[in-house]
Order: structure tokens, then C-alpha cells, then sequence
């Protein structure tokens, strides 16, 4: 979720969004199409809508993007983030004039879709064969496929190793939440500061919240059992005991990495997407580690990263579907889907492709385990899940500001059941 840290913020269900940016929806009457020697028609011009602002029209992203129109085509370029995406679909589609490819952010899939914004995989002729389930999975809504992953993200606990050294502390140790609190006390009883995590409110604080959540056995179908309960203690006790900042609460993404470069915090939990960042630091050596589950092993985290989906067109739907099938099997197509990866600092979706992208770059293969362990956030859910999303971040945000208080954690997840 690289925003993908900024991108993974606060989703709303499509049907209630209203308003559209002129540069996504505005009316479009230029004439693109022709005719060929059968009487179909062809459409010269590709419309393009990705959540990646920070690349513009100059960047390599843009140059890449463009160099996958077919021949006779040419591809324009929208961007903005997933939340105005989303909304200026739900205009377009309505208007007959929505884009031919969209990415969204994965959470946002079957709001789109439920919506009736999105022409299925079937309709479109792409091909979703060699996704990892587990990465695929978002893509499918009540049975029906509407799209494929771009790549993934997941994340992972980055460790400064000079901290760790100084303080003693072994990183091969940490392999439970009781053992990662040992170190945490070790580091900070020796003088540096414990962990760095965003548990800002929204959808970004969710996500970073889920491995905790997951890891102790709780799951989205009920997320007021007791094992969520104590994934919102250990946070919440982080705060209390000072092995986290306080301004955890507000922090995003960016801020909690932010603080970690800073060189005195021992752990930060983070994405994948700062894998490269890390390995090229010269003030301390930071390293990455599966992020552990309560009594052992690897806890599951949640994929991050953009499906690539066919909006629904109500004229010469043909037309823009076979631009689209054309345009999403050069973006994810084996021959291209690493190339597609390595450009957004992503994982491959595909087991075999990855494999290869992380044998080729040794900075990937410590998040191998986490991102082929890692889960959709929607799969159980689907539509649902932005309802039971939000009741998790009023219930984090409740047991962040606790500060430890077990009364008020509790309290906390039992609204969620209400």
C-alpha cells in the first residue's frame, strides 16, 4: 500500500459519492472513432485513470503507462487518489463516459463493483489466470472477477540493527508478541526509543493495525472477540509504557517512517515499499523481518497494492473492452508484470515471476514469507468490509488514546459489537 500510504485513506461505497474533478470526468466529445475493414469500430484514444499523482506526465511511470497503446492508439493519463477515483467512476459510468482502465486501490474493488461500475473480467477478455489467490482475491465480488492486482504490497517490521546490537538484543529472538516485548524493553531500557507504527485514523491506521489483529487469531467476520481485544491491548500498551509515541495516533505512513530514519527508534513496522529506501541508508543498517504473530510464527498481513479493472461503457462497449484487455495484459502479462512491479516497488502476483524479482534483488527476500502470507482485506467481506473497517479505527483510535487502560480497551471493542 504504497501510497500507497497516502492512497489507502478513508474509502466511502461508491453509490453515495457525488461530484466529479473536470480533469477525470469532464465531457469528453472529441470523436476517436473509425471504423475497419469489417465494420467494427476502433477507438484511437485510451483513457487511463491510475492513483499515482506523485508520477507525472514526465516521470518513467507516464512514459511506461503510454508505451502499452496498442498500435494506432494513444493512451491518456488521469491521476488522483483512490477516493476521487472512485467518486469521479461513479459519475463517468452514469454520464457514458467513463475511462477505459482504472486502478484502484485493492479495499475499493468491491465497492466498485457492487456499485454496478465495473464490467467483469469475463466481459472484457482479461486474463486472470497465475494470480496468487491470496493476492487475487479482492478482485472477486459474489463470485464474479472484475479485475486483476498490478502487484502487491504487505508489511513488515524493519529493525535498526546498530540499536539492537548496543542493546543486546538478538533479532533472530523475536518470533512472538511476548518476545518483540522483551526487545522493546531492552532497547529502551538502554537509552533509545522502542517502535514506530501509524495508527492514524481511516483506512492507513487499519491496515497497519491488521497483522496485530490477525495475529492473534481475530478475524474481520468479528472483530470484538476477545483475540481483538488483546492485538488493541498490545498497541495500546505500547503507548502506556512509552515503547511507542504518542503521536502514533495521528501519524500516517510516511510520519512513522519518518521518525524511524531519525536513527533512535529500535523497530518500525512498515511496507515493502521502503525496502528499497532502507537498503541504501548510511547512518545505520536497517533490516526487515516478518512482523510475528502472538504465539509464533509470521503474522498475516494485509496486501496492499492497486487491482486494474474495465469500468462498465455503455456505448461501443466492444471497442473499449478490446482496449482495455489490450492495454491490462501489457501492464500484467508475464512478460511484463515484473517490469510493472519493479516500477511501483512492488511484488509481483504472480508466484513464479516473483520468485525470479526476488532472486534478482537480494533487498526482497526478507518480505517473501510476509507477502505470500499476507490476506485481502475485502475477501471475507467484500462491500462490507468499509463498515467493519471504520468500527475498527474508532475502536484503535479509542484504545491508542487508553494508553494501556485495559477498562478502556475493552470498552473500546465492544462498541464495535454494540
Amino acid at each position: 500500500m504504497k501510497t500507497t500510504t497516502q492512497r489507502i485513506g478513508g474509502l466511502v461505497l461508491a453509490a453515495t459519492l457525488v461530484g466529479a474533478l473536470a480533469a477525470c470526468s469532464g465531457d469528453d466529445t472529441t470523436d476517436d472513432t473509425a471504423t475497419d475493414g469489417t465494420g467494427d469500430t476502433q477507438l484511437s484514444d485510451i483513457k487511463v485513470w491510475d492513483p499515482y499523482p506523485q508520477y507525472d506526465e514526465s516521470s518513467d511511470w507516464a512514459k511506461y503507462v503510454q508505451s502499452c497503446a496498442p498500435e494506432g492508439t494513444t493512451i491518456t493519463r488521469t491521476s488522483a487518489a483512490t477516493s476521487d477515483l472512485l467518486n469521479d467512476l461513479t459519475s463517468a459510468v452514469k454520464e457514458g463516459n467513463a475511462p477505459d482502465v482504472i486502478m484502484l486501490d485493492n479495499p475499493a474493488v468491491p465497492d466498485a463493483a457492487s456499485s454496478g461500475l465495473l464490467a467483469t473480467a469475463d466481459e472484457v477478455g482479461i486474463d486472470t489466470d497465475g494470480f496468487d489467490a491470496n493476492l487475487a482475491g479482492p478482485g472477486t465480488v459474489d463470485g464474479e472477477t472484475y479485475g486483476v492486482p498490478i502487484g502487491a504490497n504487505t508489511l513488515g517490521l524493519y529493525y535498526n540493527e546498530d540499536v539492537l546490537t548496543e542493546a543486546g538484543v538478538d533479532p533472530a529472538s523475536i518470533t512472538s508478541w511476548d518476545t518483540l516485548n522483551d526487545a522493546l524493553a531492552k532497547v529502551t531500557e538502554a537509552g533509545f526509543k522502542g517502535i514506530t507504527f501509524s495508527g492514524i485514523a481511516g483506512e492507513e491506521g487499519v491496515f497497519q493495525f491488521l497483522p496485530w489483529f490477525w495475529g492473534s487469531g481475530a478475524t474481520l467476520t468479528d472483530p470484538s472477540t476477545p483475540e481483538a481485544v488483546e492485538a488493541g491491548q498490545l498497541l495500546s500498551d505500547w503507548i502506556g509504557n512509552g515503547y511507542a509515541p504518542k503521536s502514533a495516533l495521528t501519524d500516517n505512513q510516511s510520519a512513522s517512517w519518518d521518525l524511524f530514519l531519525g536513527g533512535d527508534y529500535a523497530f518500525a513496522e512498515n511496507g515493502s515499499w521502503f525496502a528499497k529506501a532502507a537498503s541504501e541508508l548510511t547512518d545505520f543498517s536497517a533490516v526487515a523481518m516478518p512482523l510475528p504473530g502472538k504465539d509464533g510464527g509470521a503474522a498475516p498481513a494485509p496486501t496492499g497494492g492497486e487491482f486494474v479493472l474495465a469500468p462498465l461503457q455503455k456505448d461501443d462497449a466492444e471497442a473499449h473492452y478490446a482496449n482495455a484487455s489490450a492495454v491490462i495484459s501489457c501492464l500484467v502479462g508475464d512478460e511484463n508484470q515484473v517490469k510493472t512491479a519493479d516500477a511501483l516497488g512492488y511484488f509481483a502476483a504472480n508466484e513464479t515471476l516473483r520468485a525470479g524479482q526476488i532472486s534478482a534483488d537480494p533487498i526482497w527476500e526478507p518480505w517473501a514469507t510476509s507477502i505470500e502470507s499476507a490476506q485481502g482485506r475485502t475477501t471475507d467481506l467484500g462491500p462490507d468490509y468499509t463498515a467493519t473497517s471504520a468500527a475498527i479505527s474508532t475502536a484503535l483510535q479509542a484504545a491508542l488514546n487508553a494508553a494501556g487502560d485495559a477498562d478502556q480497551v475493552q470498552a473500546a471493542f465492544d462498541a464495535i459489537g454494540g
